[in-house]
């Protein structure tokens, strides 16, 4: 009974000297409560598909930062490991009639096979040569669905799919959960060992291979990473719209999820997801409007450009240096108020 009784302080006392302490903290845990707790204050049907959809691209996005933002491999052809996440489990939702339950954790081992033979193909290439093989590859991968229309539904994709659970409150729950695991999971990579050797090799490779790191390795591990995220975001997708088909590769949405990258802030995790959170509805409410329907898109563009001009680093990272200050000696960072840290009690300038 004391334990039971002592947990509540225990989560107060770590809230306190862990999240409250730093302001982009605060916000992300304030940000996950309102996403968890939305559905029981406003239940309404077009704003909790507006999120689940976000949550699901908001994992496609950090799948790619991973890739592109870490390890420095721009990945011009992110759409390959959606589209193929999604391909798998409506193949076989719709002709064998399993549960998305099963289908979309094979789909997701798919996605991997897929990211180890693009991570192979790729091992060698660089800078743009790598960039225009992965976008080409989607491009391939459509071709030959379009060839066995019986098989992938041709042009019109597979439709009718199962949901994942019925009802709108449960759909959303499922993709918000597996947002929050997924992008939590990717930003401990980012943030481990792991993510470090993914910073040095995009840096300087040769300088990692000089030091006895196996680059080859780490760079198929990043591509093996992205993928495992993108097709679970792409089996998540096929079974919430009830139908994958071509969109789902288009070289469309790999531009988007780089726009998205560059827009939060590349080598974050956060930075994309929060992109997506504030772009892509943003883009579904213009379009309720009548006046703004036509040019939607352009207003988007204006903004990412405006973004990109004055913020090269990123919005979020930009936000974060003005709330924030990163000690000189400890490099842990203190809210902007302080003039010492607050760890280490050095001077904050």
């Amino acid at each position: 009974m004391k334990h039971l009784l002592a947990l509540p302080r225990w989560v107060w006392a770590n809230l306190r000297s862990e999240v409250f302490v730093l302001p982009s903290r605060t916000l992300v845990f304030v940000a996950v409560l309102v996403l968890l707790v939305l559905p029981f204050v406003y239940d309404d049907p077009y704003v909790l598909r507006i999120i689940t959809m976000t949550a699901i691209f908001a994992i496609f996005a950090a799948s790619w930062d991973l890739l592109a933002g870490y390890t420095g491999q721009v990945n011009f052809g992110h759409a390959l490991f959606f589209g193929v996440g999604a391909y798998t489990s409506a193949i076989l939702s719709r002709h064998l009639g399993i549960s998305p339950w099963l289908t979309i954790p094979v789909a997701v081992a798919v996605s991997v096979a897929a990211g180890a033979l693009v991570g192979g193909i790729c091992l060698r290439l660089r800078g743009s040569y790598l960039s225009l093989v992965t976008l080409a590859l989607p491009l391939i991968v459509t071709g030959l669905l379009f060839a066995f229309p019986d098989f992938s539904g041709g042009e019109l994709g597979i439709t009718g799919l199962k949901r994942v659970v019925t009802g709108a409150v449960g759909n959303y729950y499922v993709a918000v959960v597996l947002m929050l695991v997924s992008c939590f999971t990717l930003w401990k990579i980012g943030d481990s060992n792991t993510g470090l050797i993914f910073h040095a090799i995009r840096e300087d490779e040769v300088a990692c291979r000089a030091s006895g790191i196996n680059t080859q390795r780490y760079k198929v591990l990043a591509f093996l990473l992205s993928a495992l995220f993108a097709g679970l975001a792409g089996g998540l997708f096929a079974h919430f719209l009830r139908v994958a088909g071509p969109s789902s590769l288009e070289v469309a949405l790999s531009f988007q999820v780089v726009i998205w990258g560059v827009f939060g802030g590349a080598a974050t995790i956060y930075g994309p997801v929060t992109a997506v959170f504030l772009l892509y509805p943003l883009t579904e409410i213009l379009a309720s409007f009548d006046m703004f329907k036509e040019v939607r898109l352009l207003i988007f563009a204006v903004i990412v450009l405006l973004v990109l001009l004055f913020m090269p680093g990123g919005l979020v990272p930009w936000l974060r240096d003005k709330a924030e200050r990163v000690c000189p000696r400890c490099k842990h960072r203190s809210v902007f108020t302080r003039h010492q840290c607050r760890l280490c009690g050095a001077e904050l300038r």
